[in-house]
């Protein structure tokens, strides 16, 4: 039986220093390999973490290097949005596991025809989708499945961050269309994965958007306000935003419904906020979850060392994937029908 898991990481940003960070601390994976597009001299200048990084570990400016290591059983893509689908498409056919970084495509068709191809080569595709393991979602993904509320009639999500003009102006992917996607892609496709996962797919979608912080870094929308129904006749809403004055404001969903009422709030959705329910205790959640944080801005949830102890586990020990390939791809789906109205939108605008 295999002891150790051992890893490649494509991209060394803050999200694949994560992904580093994350693996060195297990003592079932071990880091073989990085792979990154800037050279070792470049990247020699950028931190002391990173240069002991290259000093410790195989390092590559090619994704096609670190393919060829037999060694090695999974890489996580940790490259910008629009790399995804190819990089991946090479992890598989070197017959490895792959991890990929949110979002999982920025087309539907390249997320299938990624299932497809992993299905062919027996490998695994897991997506990165950590909020969740947030203890205040998982707790209401169990309300929701034990039926605790009654009916649902309606639910609210908003997402209101800062993305000021460094994080653009910093970036040669950021704000760009081809590489970046949108903030639904890059920002808040976890908080639509979330969505999902409580309450089904989406249909009969509206949306407007908005860029209200014009800068010319920017190829696309920065805020966005939608409404849409889920299973079941569920009414929903999402409102989100990256112009968001100085600092991240909140990310919170809100759960009208026959028999209670709860919001999930803080800047994460890590704290519960309001629970109110028929014949229901609700929990006290001690501890509110960390975020990513990257210095000049805030991140996600900080729940990366779930996301690879899953991992680890499914390969080890045959456990269950957190979020599967599948699931990756039908969050791509729904921004996808999302952003088509986008589309829509930019048309009507240049025909006028």
């Amino acid at each position: 039986m295999k002891k150790k898991i051992k890893f490649g990481v494509v991209g060394l940003g803050h999200i694949g220093i994560k992904h580093v960070d994350t693996i060195l601390s297990f003592k079932e994976s071990e880091l073989v390999a990085i792979v990154d597009k800037l050279s070792f001299k470049e990247l020699e200048d950028k931190s002391a973490k990173e240069l002991k990084y290259l000093e410790k570990f195989q390092f590559f400016d090619n994704i096609d290097q670190v393919c060829n290591n037999q060694e090695i059983d999974v890489i996580s893509i940790c490259s910008p949005n629009g790399l995804h689908f190819e990089m991946a498409m090479k992890v598989i056919l070197s017959n490895k596991h792959v991890l990929i970084e949110k979002p999982m495509t920025l087309n539907s068709n390249h997320a299938r025809i990624l299932i497809e191809t992993a299905n062919k080569m027996n490998k695994i595709v897991f997506c990165v989708m950590q909020n969740r393991f947030s203890p205040t979602i998982t707790w209401l993904k169990n309300l929701i499945n034990k039926n605790k509320m009654g009916k649902v009639f309606s639910i609210h999500a908003n997402c209101f961050w800062n993305r000021n003009m460094n994080y653009y102006k910093n970036s040669d992917w950021h704000g760009k269309l081809e590489l970046d996607g949108g903030p639904l892609y890059t920002q808040f496709s976890h908080f639509i994965d979330i969505l999902f996962w409580l309450f089904g797919d989406f249909s009969n979608i509206k949306a407007d958007f908005f860029n209200f912080r014009k800068n010319k870094y920017l190829e696309f929308e920065d805020s966005g306000f939608l409404s849409f129904n889920f299973d079941n006749n569920i009414k929903g809403t999402l409102n989100y935003s990256t112009c968001i004055w100085e600092k991240n404001f909140e990310s919170s969903i809100i759960v009208l419904a026959e028999k209670g009422t709860v919001k999930i709030g803080g800047q994460y959705m890590d704290k519960l906020e309001y629970c109110n329910i028929d014949n229901y205790t609700p929990p006290i959640f001690s501890v509110s979850s960390s975020c990513n944080d990257y210095g000049s801005y805030k991140g996600s949830a900080a729940n990366h060392r779930m996301v690879i102890e899953n991992l680890i586990n499914v390969i080890l020990k045959g456990d269950s994937v957190a979020t599967s390939g599948k699931e990756g791809s039908k969050i791509v789906q729904i921004i996808e029908k999302i952003y088509s109205l986008r589309i829509l939108k930019k048309k009507y605008e240049h025909s006028k």
